[in-house]
C-alpha cells in the first residue's frame, strides 16, 4: 500500500510538471508568433529564442522525470554534479542570492514582466527558481533535501511578495487607483495638516481610523517627504507588521535563528494574503509578545492591545482578548492531560484584561474626561468614526447602526465579478492546507490537546469566522480577504502553538506520510500564486510598439501603463492654469486627486475640506440623505467655481460587473446630481481626471436629486 502511494505521488508530480511545461512553451510561441515574417510569423532572433525555450523545456522535464521515477541509474551523474556544488560555499550563496533576486526584477522592473504574463510561464520561472535555490542550500550528500527545499520554498514567495508590496512606489503624481491619492491624503492629515492652511481648531472629518491614520502619517512628519517616499513607505507597512509579528511569536520558542528566521517569514506569507490593516497586526504583535510574560507586564499591555484595537476598528474589539486566551490556554503543556491552575488563571485574567481594554475602557474615558479639565479650543482635531468609540466605547446601538446602515451582498461570498473566486472559495484556497496540517498533527497524536484546549482554538476561530464573512459582504467590500483579518491571524496564532507543541519537530524531521508534506508545500504554495501573477511594471510606456508586437495587442490601453512625463507635465500645467482662473469666481473642490495639494503639485488659495470622494461614497452606500443635503444644496447654489475628480460617467451596471452596485451607488447619488448642475470642461483621459464648471444655466435637476426617504 505504500508502494503505491508514492508511485501515485510520483505521477502526479509528472503529469501536473508536464502541464507547466506545454503551457509555458504555448505561451512562449504566443510571444514569438507575429514578430516577423523570416519563417512564418517569427522572426529569426524570436525563433531561435522559441527553440532554445522548446529545448530546455524538455530536458528539464526528462531531468525531472528522471529524478522522480529513477533516480538510483543515474546516481554517478548526480554524484557529479553534488561535487561540482560544493566546491565553492561561496559561489553557491551568491548564486542563492542571484535565483532569488532576478525573477523579482524580471517580472516587476523590465518589460518583459508585461509580455510573458502568462499563469504557466511564471509558475514555471518560480518553480525552476525555488528547486534550484533548494539544491544550492543542500549541503548534506543529497541533491535536494527536504528542510532546504522548504526553506527554497519560504525564501521564493517572499521575495515575489515583498516585490508586489513595493510595486506602487513612483513618483507619479496622480493617483494610482480609485481611491490612493486621497488615501495618502488621509495619511497627511495627521502631522501634515500644516501643507493645506487648516487651523489646529477646525474640524476635519477624515474616513479612516485614527491608528492607520497614525501608521500611514509618519512620514508626514518630515516637511520635506515626497510621494515617492510616501508610497515607499506605505509598502512597508505591507511588510514589516508582518514580519514583526513572526519576530515576536517564534524568537521567543525558536533557538535556531535561521528556523525562526524562514517562520516569520511564513507568517507575512500567511497573513499578507488578506492583506490585513497595519494597526490590527501591530495589535497582534503586542499580544503574542506578551504570551508566558509576567502578569505584571502582560495585564497592562494587554489592556492597552484592547483599547488600540478597538479605536483602530470597532469589530476588533474583543481579538487580543480572544488571541491572549487561545495563546495562553491552548498553548499551555498539559499534566496528565490536563491543564494546570496556572495556565487557567492566566488564560481567563489576560482574556478578560484584553476584553476590558476593548470594550470596558472606552466606557470610562468620558467619565474621566468629565472629570478633568476641559479640552482646549486650540487642540488638533481629526474626526473619524473612532472617536466616538474614543468617547462612549462601542454601544448596542452603535453596533445595529454599523451593521445594518449599508446592504449586505452574500452572493460575494461566492465566485463573483468583484472578486473572481469568491469570499469562502478564497479562504479556502489560503487556509485549507494549514487547517488540514494542523488536524492531521492533532489526530496523529503528534500535537497533544485536551477538550478545553479544543474548544480555545475552536471558539474563537468560529467568532471570527462569522464576523469576516459578514464585514465581507457588506457593499464596498468583498474584494478580497482583509476582512478575514482576525481570523487569518487567529490561524497564525494555532500554527504556533502547534509549531511549539510537537509541530516543530515533525516538521523539521520529516515525519509525516507523503500526503501530508504535499498538504505542507501546498500551504507554502498557496500565498505566491497572486503575487506571482501581479508582478509587472508600469513605466514602460516608451516601448509601446515593441510591447503591441510582442503581444498582439492593438491598443496601449491595453497595458495600464503610467503615461510619460511630458503627459503629466501638461495636464498638471493646465490644472493649475484653471484652478488660478477659478479660484477669483468660488472656491475650488479637489473631490478627488488631493495628493497633489498635498506634495504642492498643484497650488490653491483657500481649500476645501469637505466631499471628498471615499466619504461621498461611503456616505452613498449608507444613504445617508442629510450628509447629502448640504452637498447637494451646495452643488444647486454652484458654490464651487471648479470641481476636480475622477470622470463622471452615468452608466447604471449590475452585479454582473465589478463592483456593480458601488457604481450605482455612486452615479445615483454623486454623478447624476453634479453633472446636472456643472458641465466638462476638459477630461485627461490618461490621469484619470475631469475638470468641471458650473453650467451657465442649469437644468431643472430637482428629479435628479435621491429623496428624503431613500435612507429608508
Amino acid at each position: 500500500m505504500k508502494r503505491s502511494s508514492i508511485d501515485f505521488g510520483k505521477i502526479i508530480t509528472i503529469t501536473v510538471a508536464a502541464w507547466i511545461f506545454v503551457g509555458a512553451c504555448i505561451e512562449f510561441y504566443n510571444v514569438a508568433w507575429g514578430t516577423g515574417k523570416a519563417i512564418g510569423l517569427f522572426s529569426p532572433k524570436w525563433l531561435a529564442l522559441f527553440a532554445f525555450f522548446v529545448l530546455f523545456c524538455a530536458a528539464a522535464y526528462i531531468g525531472l522525470g528522471v529524478l522522480v521515477l529513477d533516480r538510483e541509474k543515474f546516481l554517478t551523474v548526480f554524484q557529479k554534479i553534488i561535487k561540482l556544488r560544493d566546491r565553492s560555499s561561496f559561489i553557491r550563496w551568491l548564486l542563492v542570492i542571484l535565483f532569488l533576486i532576478f525573477p523579482a526584477w524580471f517580472l516587476q522592473r523590465t518589460m518583459w514582466g508585461i509580455v510573458f504574463d502568462g499563469i504557466y510561464f511564471r509558475i514555471l520561472l518560480w518553480a525552476l527558481t525555488v528547486l534550484f535555490i533548494a539544491f544550492l542550500m543542500t549541503q548534506e550528500y543529497k541533491l535536494i533535501d527536504w528542510k532546504p527545499f522548504l526553506a527554497a520554498l519560504i525564501l521564493a514567495s517572499s521575495i515575489f511578495t515583498v516585490a508586489v508590496s513595493l510595486q506602487g512606489v513612483t513618483d507619479y503624481p496622480f493617483s494610482l487607483g480609485w481611491s490612493e491619492g486621497n488615501r495618502i491624503w488621509d495619511y497627511s492629515i495627521r502631522f501634515g495638516r500644516d501643507r493645506y492652511g487648516i487651523a489646529d481648531n477646525q474640524d476635519l472629518y477624515v474616513l479612516l481610523d485614527s491608528a492607520r491614520m497614525f501608521v500611514g502619517g509618519l512620514p508626514f512628519l518630515f516637511s520635506s517627504v515626497n510621494i515617492e517616499i510616501v508610497r515607499l513607505w506605505i509598502g512597508l507597512t505591507l511588510i514589516l507588521p508582518y514580519f514583526f509579528v513572526g519576530l515576536a511569536a517564534y524568537i521567543v520558542a525558536e533557538k535556531n535563528a535561521k528556523v525562526w528566521l524562514l517562520m516569520m517569514l511564513w507568517v507575512f506569507l500567511f497573513l499578507r494574503q488578506g492583506p490585513i490593516h497595519s494597526p490590527l497586526v501591530l495589535a497582534a504583535v503586542l499580544t503574542v509578545f506578551l504570551w508566558r510574560k509576567s502578569l505584571w507586564l502582560a495585564v497592562p499591555l494587554i489592556i492597552y492591545a484592547g483599547f488600540y484595537a478597538v479605536v483602530s476598528r470597532f469589530t476588533w474589539l474583543f481579538a487580543p482578548g480572544l488571541w491572549i486566551g487561545m495563546l495562553e490556554l491552548a498553548g499551555a503543556s498539559l499534566f496528565n492531560g490536563k491543564l494546570d491552575r496556572v495556565h487557567w488563571v492566566r488564560a481567563i485574567t489576560l482574556g478578560l484584561s484584553g476584553a476590558f481594554g476593548g470594550f470596558v475602557l472606552p466606557k470610562l474615558i468620558p467619565l474621566i474626561r468629565m472629570a478633568s479639565a476641559p479640552v482646549s479650543a486650540s487642540t488638533p482635531v481629526a474626526i473619524d468614526v473612532t472617536e466616538q468609540i474614543a468617547n462612549s466605547g462601542v454601544t448596542s446601538d452603535f453596533v445595529a447602526y454599523a451593521v445594518t446602515d449599508q446592504p449586505l451582498l452574500w452572493y460575494r461570498l461566492l465566485p463573483n465579478p468583484t472578486y473572481g473566486t469568491g469570499i469562502l472559495l478564497g479562504l479556502v484556497i489560503a487556509v485549507l492546507p494549514v487547517a488540514i496540517f494542523l488536524i492531521w498533527l492533532s489526530a496523529s497524536k503528534k500535537w497533544t490537546l485536551n477538550l478545553w484546549q479544543k474548544l480555545a482554538i475552536a471558539g474563537p476561530l468560529l467568532a471570527f469566522l462569522g464576523v469576516g464573512l459578514v464585514a465581507s459582504t457588506k457593499i464596498g467590500g468583498g474584494g478580497d480577504l482583509h476582512n478575514m483579518d482576525m481570523f487569518l491571524i487567529g490561524m497564525a496564532f494555532t500554527v504556533f502553538i502547534a509549531w511549539v507543541n510537537g509541530g516543530r519537530d515533525v516538521v523539521m524531521k520529516n515525519e509525516m506520510p507523503a500526503w501530508v508534506r504535499m498538504t505542507l508545500v501546498a500551504a507554502l504554495v498557496a500565498p505566491a500564486i497572486t503575487p506571482v501573477q501581479q508582478l509587472r511594471s508600469y513605466d514602460h510606456g516608451d516601448e509601446m510598439n515593441i510591447l503591441l508586437a510582442l503581444t498582439d495587442e492593438k491598443d496601449g490601453k491595453a497595458f495600464d501603463m503610467l503615461p510619460n512625463s511630458e503627459t503629466v507635465n501638461i495636464a498638471l500645467n493646465e490644472i493649475q492654469e484653471a484652478v488660478d482662473e477659478s479660484q477669483p469666481n468660488g472656491g475650488v473642490l479637489f473631490m478627488d486627486q488631493r495628493q497633489l495639494l498635498t506634495f504642492g503639485y498643484i497650488n490653491v488659495d483657500l481649500f476645501i475640506p469637505e466631499y471628498e470622494k471615499k466619504v461621498l461614497m461611503n456616505e452613498a452606500l449608507s444613504t445617508n440623505y442629510e450628509y447629502y443635503s448640504s452637498f447637494y444644496s451646495d452643488i444647486t447654489a454652484q458654490r464651487f467655481s471648479l470641481i476636480i475628480t475622477e470622470p463622471l460617467r452615468t452608466p447604471v451596471k449590475d452585479s454582473t460587473f465589478e463592483f456593480g452596485e458601488e457604481n450605482n451607488a455612486w452615479v445615483e447619488w454623486v454623478s447624476i446630481p453634479v453633472l446636472c448642475y456643472y458641465q466638462e470642461i476638459q477630461t485627461y483621459k490618461e490621469v484619470n481626471v475631469m475638470l468641471l464648471v458650473p453650467k451657465p444655466v442649469p437644468d431643472d435637476c430637482s428629479q435628479y436629486i435621491p429623496p428624503r426617504n431613500s435612507n429608508q
